[in-house]
């Protein structure tokens, strides 16, 4: 008995250790990255083996996350032999879908899905299915992996899934020189390609710019594919309706606009879908309503749409700012009134809408319309077409009255110019008074890795130094559950090295805080070099300087409040208050750390009333922080560096030259500055000839920049101006951020400021432009725009082909439309004249004309333009020649006006005299 016992015990401890060795020389393949070898390896397990690789294998997948980026080499074949490893080991689909579809092993899909196949070639085929329906929700996973995906729905048998994900892997995988072929022959194209235009964003390849005879081309493909029967086309229609009619954007709508263009719709579709194509028309972007507007004029040209449609559709289009549509729409109206001159009544107040737009070609042409069918209408639609003319541009009155009487046409009054209300300072809301208010602020500005709002920032920052030094271990407590997940938190006890590339905001101070920081990181971040090769490297510097010396000081003796925190929006601070604040300091026996107390010098407010006081004030505290102070409120007012604009330059082997590198700053000597400010500071007193002179990276949004020295309006232009440079040269958005920053600081204009205003107003996206005309108008409302200055600038910028034409026009006709024509004249009267003397005129001239035109007939400007009559006396009827006629024309009628309103004013006094 003992003996049989013995032999099953010696059985059973090498069963154990053979199925030992076999897991152990799983995962040392793993280890070794040996992807190829997994499968073989697996085969030799059990499912209870399986299991206890299972757990080595998470732990492992858990170590190797935590390598860093110098490992990566190994890294990378070692997550590749996870997952292939980690796949086979699975028994349930959720979890063997969640593994593969991870994030960290996911990467290296591409490499491995042969291999995954392999190891999951004997599990049943309704585990595959649920597998496979599981990784198609995951978009990451179909993106990078589809042909796994793919394969498991073949194995399984199990419906296509048609998530987007999976759909758009598919049409990657199909995409090439034989895809009609692909198409034809895949089984699932019946049940993806309906899919395909009930996406929210259609897949990039159905959107690539090639032609229709392109191998590549989707919609052609999937037309003859409807030509022989394997797609159903009247449904294919009706999506293709439904998908323009959602909206979207014009990239998105490219494919199924081009689809519905290739299918033709019938004559009965398309009277079916009255309602749909006046619905695009209406809303949708230009090349859709384009084609909306073709069907609908085909429609009305058959007797097959009703004046009450025609006239419904028509008023939504004419409300369009699009000429081309405008005028189309202008077209079919015309041959609809000359085809049933009894629909007048109905059309012509639909016609009146054209009144208002910003064209005067538009307006002009509706007009005519309207007085050759005006003696078709009763008196009641009369009166109402007169009422809708008082929208016309002056250029049109006479016109107008000609055709409805004075009578019919309200008198707008002496012009009265509109500009925006001068925004006011506000004060930034006290720290917050109690740790859990304080702990919110931290959630909320701590949200991402981004940077906060400027108010937000500073407000979180200066409440959580002030309760570490009052409530530190009340405050710790908080933070270690409202922070428990935090990327930074790591273990207790550890102290992960997650700020080797910045600060990540108010992140690095409550890090240390919680004992998360290395005291050698925090050493060696505040002893580094400061960058100084770029202005906005420097910029960063000095943001970042701030926060790792909070790191550093974080609930000690040493820091119980900041000096530099704003008491107002823009990041300044009062004198008085900074003066309070360093009397604070000396009363407590706490010497001012060395960049809180230099960033609270650069953000107080000298044009504040009460600086002079507050600099006997701070001269009488008696301490060298308060002489500094007293020192810097008497000081020069301003940092600005010297500007260089260089003269556009071409370059021999493109023809052209980065706008960026014509701008050169030249940081003045402030030995101030060099002498008593911390490094990172230096570079503002032109340090050792190490002042960064220009700028050679790509800007972006750095909404903390400007609170560097927010009572210096020019400094903080010439910061901007590299950033600026990438909206108007590239294609880069979001570039005018800083202006409404340069709108509300403090401090003289000069040409940084200037030019900084005319690249914004030159950028290449709307939304940037909008923000410099926000900016123009509210420097206009302070008074504090130079027009002249302005304008000559813009000149130069336009006539070198910086500045395109036809976007300054759109910002100037946005300004005007305000109410601010006068200010919008007084930039662009000295700018037209380098314009119309240019050897070639600048495309889109005759749309800034059109601008300049309207601005004079509305505030009533007089004055030559040299240039204008030359343009003016050509024989063309071109916009530009069209254009300068009325400019002149409104020129001579401003100097008639003034010229009659002297004499008025001279026959008054004399009167007044007798």
């Amino acid at each position: 008995m003992s003996d049989a016992f013995d032999q099953t015990a010696l059985k059973a401890r090498l069963t154990a250790a053979r199925e030992g060795r076999a897991v152990n020389k799983l995962l040392a393949a793993v280890r070794a990255g040996r992807v190829e070898a997994v499968p073989g390896l697996l085969k030799e397990l059990d499912p209870g083996d399986r299991k206890k690789a299972l757990v080595e294998l998470k732990a492992l997948r858990t170590e190797v996350r935590g390598w860093g980026w110098s490992r990566w080499q190994e890294q990378v074949p070692v997550q590749k032999a996870l997952r292939v490893a980690g796949a086979g080991c699975h028994t349930g689909a959720a979890a063997a879908a969640a593994w593969l579809g991870g994030r960290d092993l996911n990467d290296w899909a591409r490499g491995t899905s042969h291999v995954v196949l392999d190891v999951l070639a004997d599990r049943d085929p309704a585990w595959l299915g649920d597998v496979a329906q599981r990784l198609a929700e995951r978009p990451a996973v179909t993106e990078r992996d589809f042909p796994l995906v793919r394969e498991l729905v073949a194995r399984s048998g199990c419906a296509v899934p048609t998530t987007d994900g999976y759909v758009l892997g598919w049409t990657v995988s199909v995409t090439g020189g034989r895809l009609l072929e692909e198409l034809r022959a895949d089984a699932h194209t019946p049940v993806l390609v309906p899919r395909v235009l009930d996406m929210a964003e259609t897949p990039d390849r159905l959107t690539w710019s090639v032609g229709p005879d392109a191998p590549t081309h989707w919609p052609t493909a999937l037309a003859k594919l409807a030509e022989e029967g394997v797609l159903d086309r009247a449904s294919l229609v009706d999506g293709c309706v439904a998908r323009l009619l959602r909206g979207g954007r014009p990239r998105d709508l490219r494919f199924p606009l081009a689809l519905l263009q290739l299918l033709d719709p019938t004559p009965a579709e398309r009277r079916g879908r009255t309602a749909d194509w006046a619905g695009m028309a209406a809303d949708a972007p230009s090349p859709v309503a384009a084609y909306a507007q073709e069907v609908l004029a085909g429609l009305a040209a058959g007797g097959e749409l009703s004046t009450a449609e025609l006239a419904e559709m028509s008023g939504q289009v004419l409300f369009r700012t699009e000429k081309k549509l405008v005028r189309t729409q202008l077209t079919l109206l015309t041959k609809e009134l000359r085809r049933d001159p009894g629909a007048a009544a109905a059309l012509l107040p639909v016609v009146a809408e054209a009144f208002g737009h910003e064209d005067t070609g538009i307006q002009e042409r509706a007009l005519k319309l309207v007085g050759r069918h005006l003696t078709r209408v009763d008196g009641q639609v009369r009166e109402e077409l007169a009422l809708a003319a008082a929208v016309l541009s002056p250029a049109h009155r006479e016109a107008a009255e000609e055709l409805f009487g004075s009578t019919g046409l309200a008198d707008d009054g002496p012009y009265e110019e509109t500009l925006p209300p001068v925004p006011g300072l506000r004060r930034v809301a006290a720290p917050a008074a109690t740790v859990a208010e304080l702990v919110e602020d931290l959630v909320t500005v701590s949200k991402g890795r981004g940077e906060a709002p400027p108010e937000e920032f500073e407000r979180a920052l200066a409440g959580l130094v002030h309760h570490a030094y009052r409530h530190r271990e009340e405050l710790k407590a908080a933070l270690a559950v409202a922070f428990a997940d935090a990327w930074w938190a790591g273990e207790e006890g550890q102290v992960p090295d997650h700020f080797v590339y910045g600060t990540y905001g108010v992140a690095v101070v409550m890090a240390s805080l919680m004992g998360r920081v290395g005291r050698s990181r925090i050493h060696d971040a505040r002893a580094g070099e400061p960058t100084t090769s770029c202005v906005h490297g420097a910029l960063d510097a000095v943001v970042d300087a701030r926060l790792w010396e909070a790191a550093a000081l974080v609930g000690t003796d040493r820091l119980p409040f900041l000096l530099a925190a704003p008491t107002w929006h823009t990041g300044a601070i009062e004198p008085s208050v900074l003066v309070e604040r360093l009397r604070a300091y000396r009363d407590a026996g706490v010497d001012p750390a060395p960049v809180d107390l230099a960033q609270a010098l650069l953000r107080v407010r000298k044009a504040d009333p009460s600086a002079a006081a507050a600099a006997v004030d701070a001269s009488a505290l008696g301490t060298r922080a308060g002489e500094r102070l007293a020192d810097w409120l008497r000081a020069d007012a301003s940092l600005a560096p010297g500007l260089r604009f260089l003269a556009r330059e071409r370059d021999p082997k493109d023809g052209s030259a980065r706008l960026a590198d014509r701008i050169v700053l030249k940081i003045r000597e402030r030995r101030a500055v060099r002498e008593e400010f911390p490094p990172v500071f230096r570079w503002l007193g032109g340090a050792d000839g190490k002042a960064p002179e220009r700028c050679y990276h790509w800007g972006g949004e750095r909404r903390n920049w400007p609170g560097v020295v927010p009572d210096d309006r020019e400094t903080l232009a010439s910061w901007l101006l590299p950033v600026l440079a990438g909206g108007v040269e590239w294609d880069e958005r979001g570039t005018s951020w800083g202006m409404t920053a340069l709108a509300e600081a403090e401090g003289p204009l000069g040409e940084a400021t200037h030019l900084a205003l005319a690249f914004a107003l030159g950028c290449r996206h709307p939304e940037d432009r909008l923000n410099a005309v926000d900016t123009l108008l509210v420097l206009a409302a302070r008074g504090d725009l130079d027009a002249g200055r302005l304008g000559g600038l813009l000149a130069g910028l336009t006539v070198d082909g910086t500045v395109k034409p036809n976007r300054l026009a759109d910002a100037a006709r946005t300004a005007a439309a305000t109410g601010a024509y006068g200010t919008t004249w007084s930039v662009l009267a000295p700018l037209l004249p380098a314009l119309l003397t240019a050897e070639k005129p600048a495309r889109g001239l005759g749309e800034l004309l059109a601008v300049a035109a309207d601005c004079v007939e509305r505030c009533g400007a007089a004055g030559e333009v040299a240039g204008l009559d030359a343009t003016a006396d050509r024989r063309a009827s071109s916009q530009l020649v069209v254009q300068a006629r009325r400019l002149r024309k409104a020129l001579r009628a401003g100097a008639s006006a003034s010229s009659q309103e002297a004499d008025q004013r001279a026959t008054q006094v004399a009167e007044n005299d007798q």
